[in-house]
Order: C-alpha cells, then sequence, then structure tokens
C-alpha cells in the first residue's frame, strides 16, 4: 500500500490551517476602517480563533484514537469550508458584525483545531525510518508556511486589485482549498491509530517531566510564532507607514517564507541536527528579532526583524512535536492533541496580550502610555509595545528547551537528537 496521495493531503491540511489562522488578521485593516474594531478587540479574535481550537483539541484528545482517522478530518475540512463562507456572509447580515466575524472564527477554528491534532499524528504513523522523522515533521509544518505565503500573496493582490470594499469574495476563494481536500480524504488510505493497549495513558503522559517541559515549550513556541505573525501587517502599515500591499507582503508575507523556508531545509537535512541546540539557537535568535522590530527606530529595521523572526521561529512548533514523540513514541493522538492545546494556548495568548497592551498606549490617558513615549515614534499604534512585551516568549523558549534536555538526559534518553539511547 502507498501513502503517497495521504501524504499530499496532510500537506494541503496543513495549507488549510494556515488559511483559517492567517486570512482574519491580514483582513485587521479592513474590519478595523469599516467595523470600527479597536485593536483589543481586534486581538481578541485571534484569542477566540485559538480558545476555539485549544477546546477542540482537548475533545479531540479522547476520541480520536477510537474513531479513527478518517472522520475527525473529513469533519475538519467541512468545518474550515463553512467557517469561511460565514465570514463572507455574516458581518453584512447581522447587526453586530463584531459578533458575525467572531461566529465564523468559531467555526472555522474547530476545523483548524482537528487538523492540529490528527495531521501530525497520521504523518507520524506512515511508514519510515524513525530517524527520519523529525525531518519529516518539519517538512509537513513546513506547507503551514507555504501555505501562509499563499494566503498574504494571494489576499493582498486580490484586495488591491478589487478594493476593499469586495473583501467578503476572498473567504468563498480559500475556502476552494478546503472543499477539494475533504474530498481527497474520503478516499485516501490511513494508517491505523496506536491501539489502546499499546497507547501511553494520559495519566502517565501528564505527570512526566520531560512531557510537562514539551507542553510549556509548545507554549512558548505557539506566543512567538503567533504574536509575531498575527500583528506583523497591522505593524508594517499602521506602525511604519507602509502602504497596504507591501506591508503584507514584506511582513508578514516574507515572515511566513522564511519560516517554510527553514522548515524545508530543516525537513531535507535536519535529521542530523541535535535537536534541543537547535531550540534553543532559535529562541535566542527570535529574542533579537522581537527587540529590534520592538525598539528599531528605522522602519526598514524594524521590519527586518519582523521578517527574520520567521526563520528562528521555523523549527519551535515541529522541533517540540518530534522531540515528544521520540520521547513517547506510543503516545498516539492523544499526546499530539496534548501538545496542540499547550501550543494554541500560547498562540492564543500571545498575541491578545500584544493588541491590549498596544491598546493600553493609546492617547495620553492610557495605562501604558508612558512605556510608548520611550519607543520610537509608531503614530500612536503602540504595537511596538505590545511587541516588546512579546520578547518573554522566546525567552521562554530557551529555558525550557534547555530544561527539556536535562530532564530527557536524567532519563536515559538522547533528546538532543529526538532520539532513544541504546
Amino acid at each position: 500500500m502507498t501513502f503517497d496521495h495521504t501524504r499530499r493531503a496532510c500537506y494541503a491540511g496543513y495549507v488549510t490551517q494556515a488559511i483559517v489562522n492567517n486570512l482574519a488578521p491580514l483582513l485587521f485593516i479592513v474590519f478595523q476602517t469599516r467595523y470600527a474594531v479597536p485593536y483589543e478587540r481586534l486581538g481578541r479574535l485571534v484569542l477566540l480563533n485559538f480558545a476555539t481550537q485549544l477546546l477542540t483539541d482537548l475533545v479531540a484528545i479522547t476520541l480520536v484514537d477510537r474513531t479513527g482517522y478518517r472522520l475527525p478530518l473529513v469533519l475538519a475540512h467541512g468545518c474550515c469550508v463553512v467557517g469561511l463562507g460565514l465570514l463572507a456572509v455574516l458581518p453584512s447580515v447581522l447587526s453586530s458584525p463584531y459578533l458575525g466575524l467572531s461566529l465564523a472564527i468559531v467555526v472555522s477554528a474547530i476545523g483548524g483545531g482537528l487538523l492540529e491534532v490528527v495531521v501530525s499524528p497520521v504523518v507520524e504513523a506512515l511508514p519510515g525510518p524513525r530517524a527520519g522523522k523529525a525531518a519529516a515533521m518539519s517538512l509537513l509544518h513546513s506547507f503551514y508556511c507555504w501555505g501562509q505565503v499563499a494566503v498574504v500573496l494571494g489576499t493582498t493582490l486580490l484586495l488591491a486589485q478589487m478594493g476593499q470594499a469586495a473583501w467578503q469574495v476572498l473567504p468563498l476563494v480559500w475556502a476552494v482549498v478546503p472543499c477539494m481536500n475533504l474530498g481527497v480524504f474520503l478516499r485516501v488510505p490511513l494508517p491505523r491509530t496506536v491501539p489502546d493497549t499499546h497507547r501511553i495513558a494520559l495519566g502517565s503522559l501528564c505527570t512526566a517531566p520531560a512531557f510537562a517541559a514539551a507542553l510549556v515549550l509548545m507554549g512558548c513556541a505557539g506566543a512567538t510564532e503567533l504574536t509575531m505573525s498575527q500583528w506583523s501587517s497591522l505593524f508594517a502599515e499602521q506602525g511604519l507607514g507602509l502602504p497596504k500591499v507591501w506591508g503584507d507582503l514584506a511582513g508578514p508575507g516574507l515572515f511566513a517564507a522564511l519560516m517554510g523556508l527553514g522548515r524545508y531545509v530543516y525537513g531535507l537535512w535536519g535529521a542530523r541536527m541535535p535537536l534541543v541546540p537547535a531550540l534553543v539557537g532559535c529562541g535566542t535568535l527570535a529574542t533579537g528579532c522581537y527587540l529590534t522590530a520592538a525598539l528599531a527606530s528605522a522602519p526598514g529595521l524594524s521590519l527586518l526583524g519582523c521578517a527574520l523572526c520567521g526563520l528562528t521561529v521555523s523549527l519551535l512548533w515541529p522541533g517540540t512535536f518530534s522531540l515528544a514523540a521520540a520521547r513517547f513514541p506510543c503516545g498516539g493522538a492523544a499526546m499530539f492533541g496534548l501538545l496542540a492545546v499547550g501550543g494554541d494556548a500560547g498562540a492564543a495568548v500571545g498575541p491578545w496580550l500584544a493588541g491590549a497592551v498596544a491598546e493600553a498606549t493609546v492617547g495620553t490617558q492610557g495605562t501604558l502610555s508612558v512605556l510608548a513615549s520611550l519607543l520610537p515614534d509608531t503614530g500612536g499604534a503602540g504595537l511596538r509595545a505590545g511587541l516588546l512585551l512579546g520578547t518573554i516568549f522566546p525567552l521562554g523558549v530557551v529555558a525550557t528547551a534547555l530544561a527539556y534536555g536535562i530532564t530527557a538526559r536524567h532519563h536515559g534518553h538522547d533528546a538532543a537528537r529526538g532520539t532513544h539511547s541504546p
């Protein structure tokens, strides 16, 4: 039995998740100008997206290993199609556009959460040598980045061509991707889930120090990646004064391209690269990128910090998955679901906190207006202060990766390479 079509469908599944996570932030400027949505409520949309994914992860943890992979994969793509359709319709038909945006995001986020829980364990379970699993996981996650690049390019160019008044067309265009992939997952062969008799109990996982460290690492990784990714478009436009087209291409577009490049390179040659030192290095470099974006007075240098951050975060999410999968090879879909909970928690809280800090700097009466006055002028947007707060997340990556290496070595595992010791 060949799983080539299955693997390609999983790649498209991560493209679908990229659409769900990144389309709305690219439209923040539209929501702000057309519906008067303030920074904090824009950040709350990101929080709602990933909080819903987190809750979906928690429910899916107990079900996927019992139902098999096909049902949740089909349901995930169906929710993404419906959610994108509602995003195009509800803000115009409901009396509260913000309520319409929120409802649409909840539905599509259910699909995104299921994809996060199911797609990675499917690829992990496909036939292949254990030594190459970490590289295969990184290659899989690179398709999230290529999907993000496609969403940024396509959305930005279509908006420039059609104008903001026609923004509702965009969710319908992007809904074609999950709709087509849904049909593929109805037919492709899928591996079996880990049987109950072989799977590590959730209680044993949750009490293992190495897994607790992996959960924290996932939370810091999610916050580090998504805080920059979700706000870089608006930061480039309002904080750095770039036109929307160039702001999107140079901000989230270049961020995603470099993140995809990093994951692709690791997917090709990463089998020989120690994971824990690589994660420590990535966290350190990401801290520098956050500080550059927040503190550099030259707009071009700030934008460079935003873009290069994509390269530095490229390994964080898939690398943590690989560490945990090597340490707990019989964790099953439940283990990936728990890790996704940690990642989605960070992805929800990080961007929301950055938005809340940005909102608190607005005007002379803002509670953090003094902080904003000490930073380079950003036209009153305050997003530099939010990004400055974001430095705590990559610093958390560094500290937790080091702690993971210590706990894994204590248990006799070569965590640096993500493989068992002989």
